[in-house]
């Protein structure tokens, strides 16, 4: 039943709609029939601009922290340290799927790359420096925001692996899992990259 209470709560959480709901509420706009047509934090920016675009990365980033911490506030509840981080893996993997298909915004929602940061923080904050960095380089040599989120996605399951040592086997298929749903929704971004038509984008031009 705590599986079950506290995988619901994660997805209603990552099923917060940000981007729409900020459109809607204050521009009358829905970001879903513009540009990419995507409720995610990069569409946001293009859509809408700089301020409205942060705003909807930072509560997206926080709809998986949150996701993921909170199990913790109910520790005492599990029998061992390794059911907790079960349901921590779940609980971020829950959060990535309300984004991506979000109960309060029809199921048509992001890609899921704030909210998948936003979990890796939760569940292992080091792994989430190392994917945010690579994100940041890929994005910052390129200008490709689609390119810098596979990048850091299929950076992810090896960072754990390799770098951390990890022997916890759910923690390893998580990783995976979390990688491979990043890539899935980014198929047409890779279609456009190999073809050379990728909307690039530019944070700091006004």
């Amino acid at each position: 039943m705590f599986f079950i209470f506290f995988v619901i709560t994660a997805y209603i959480l990552g099923s917060i709609p940000t981007a729409v709901w900020v459109g809607r509420a204050f521009y009358q706009i829905d970001v879903r029939e513009h540009g990419s047509k995507n409720a995610g934090a990069t569409n946001t920016f293009r859509v809408l601009g700089k301020k409205p675009g942060i705003f909807v990365l930072a509560v997206d980033i926080v709809k998986g922290i949150l996701a993921t911490s909170f199990p913790l506030f109910f520790s005492t509840l599990f029998a061992s340290p390794e059911t907790l981080i079960n349901v921590q893996l779940l609980s971020a993997l829950a959060a990535v799927l309300g984004h991506v298909f979000p109960l309060f915004a029809n199921f048509k929602g992001g890609k899921g790359v704030a909210t998948s940061l936003g979990v890796i923080i939760g569940i292992h904050p080091p792994a989430a420096v190392i994917c945010l960095g690579v994100f940041i380089l890929v994005f910052g040599i390129f200008n490709y925001v689609s390119l810098g989120a596979i990048i850091a996605a299929a950076t992810f399951p090896l960072v754990i692996e390799f770098l951390f040592k990890n022997d916890f086997v759910w923690l390893r298929v998580f990783s995976i899992c979390l990688s491979l749903a990043v890539i899935i929704t980014h198929h047409k971004n890779i279609k456009r990259l190999l073809s050379g038509n990728e909307n690039k984008m530019n944070l700091f031009k006004k």
